[in-house]
């Protein structure tokens, strides 16, 4: 690239790596976490469930095949899983600036710079990979020698949910079959996926009391953060639950299901980032290869006795999924919309469109 500016990364144990800068030129602060997908850097970064992290790509090339267009389909855009870039930063180990793909639009970092984020290449990213595994994600700095150098910032401690979930109601008509998805950074592929099946849906705030509301089900989704601040949520969730109206958390929405039910959570070393889990049914010989950007889970040990786990990870056994024994309520950790990722789950939406009466 041309007229290469040296920037560092920065983390919070005080280990720098340095490299050079792409997007905006400028500093930020964040959770360093990483994600093994090898593609779908547009959709993970427009991810909210990012909001306030600082992501490391595990893959070494990215930028090759640049960044879509900005085409709407339901007047949601299509190819982005939001309307704005939530990461706080980017690291790659090897930037292309010369992309080529059928619907690129723009390169990465010319798209970064529209939104002014900050990225790094020609970073070690096998060995910070490596650092983050081994002593768990945590707080770092992008620093360019530019501007006030920021401190250290635990994102996870502030209202991210509140930062990323609509203001105002908003409504997607199809038919007269209508769900309520409370937003608590919601991806825009949950609502496609609805909408493809001829299902309304209502799109409420995170703190949106959707008990008085009229409709056939309830979806609690995606978000970013530590699931108990979403006290609002759960305390809603705890009542609706008593309706026997079907609910599906997704994401951060099962850990909420979890926490309405009396269990609880706790944070993972470093959390589930990638398009490649494998997770387990329980009571199946089934393992599903699944999409996930998490970094906390529920602890299965403290589900009340009308509650089971129905999914847990392959690779480290942590909580997948959860399932009421007799009511329509169940909660997936990974993402059945996928985007990016295989959707070899999409099977649990048609689960809950069956359940609504």
């Amino acid at each position: 690239m041309k007229n290469k500016v040296k920037v560092k990364l920065v983390l919070q144990d005080g280990s720098e790596f340095s490299g050079y800068s792409f997007g905006s030129l400028k500093n930020t602060n964040g959770e360093v976490v990483f994600n093994t997908g090898m593609v779908g850097y547009p959709e993970t970064m427009t991810d909210p469930s990012y909001r306030g992290q600082i992501l490391v790509c595990t893959y070494p090339l990215i930028g090759n095949y640049g960044v879509p267009d900005d085409t709407r389909e339901n007047n949601l855009l299509k190819h982005f899983e939001s309307e704005q870039i939530h990461v706080r930063g980017l690291i790659v180990s090897d930037y292309s600036e010369n992309y080529s793909h059928w619907n690129a639009s723009r390169s990465l970092s010319d798209w970064m710079c529209e939104q002014d984020i900050p990225g790094i290449y020609g970073i070690d990213t096998r060995m910070l990979t490596r650092k983050l595994r081994e002593k768990g994600t945590m707080p770092g700095k992008i620093v360019t020698g530019t501007g006030e150098e920021p401190d250290f910032e635990d994102p996870n401690k502030s209202d991210l949910v509140g930062e990323v979930s609509v203001k105002e109601p908003v409504f997607y008509a199809k038919s007269q079959k209508k769900i309520v998805v409370v937003d608590c950074g919601a991806k825009n592929n949950i609502f496609q996926a609805f909408l493809k099946r001829d299902i309304s849906v209502m799109r409420v705030p995170y703190n949106y009391d959707f008990t008085k509301e009229a409709a056939d089900g309830i979806v609690i989704s995606n978000g970013p953060g530590d699931p108990k601040m979403c006290r609002v949520t759960i305390e809603n969730a705890r009542k609706e639950m008593q309706s026997g109206r079907p609910m599906l958390g997704i994401c951060l929405g099962s850990q909420i299901l979890a926490l309405a039910a009396g269990a609880d959570t706790y944070k993972l070393k470093y959390g589930h980032r990638g398009h490649n889990q494998p997770c387990n049914e329980a009571g199946t010989r089934r393992c599903y290869i699944t999409s996930q950007n998490h970094g906390y889970a529920i602890n299965t040990e403290t589900l009340p006795e009308d509650w089971r786990e129905w999914f847990n990870n392959d690779n480290d056994g942590t909580n997948e999924g959860i399932i009421h024994i007799s009511k329509p309520i169940f909660g997936a950790q990974f993402h059945p919309e996928a985007s990016p990722g295989p959707d070899d789950s999409e099977f649990i939406f048609d689960m809950f469109v069956r359940s609504l009466k």
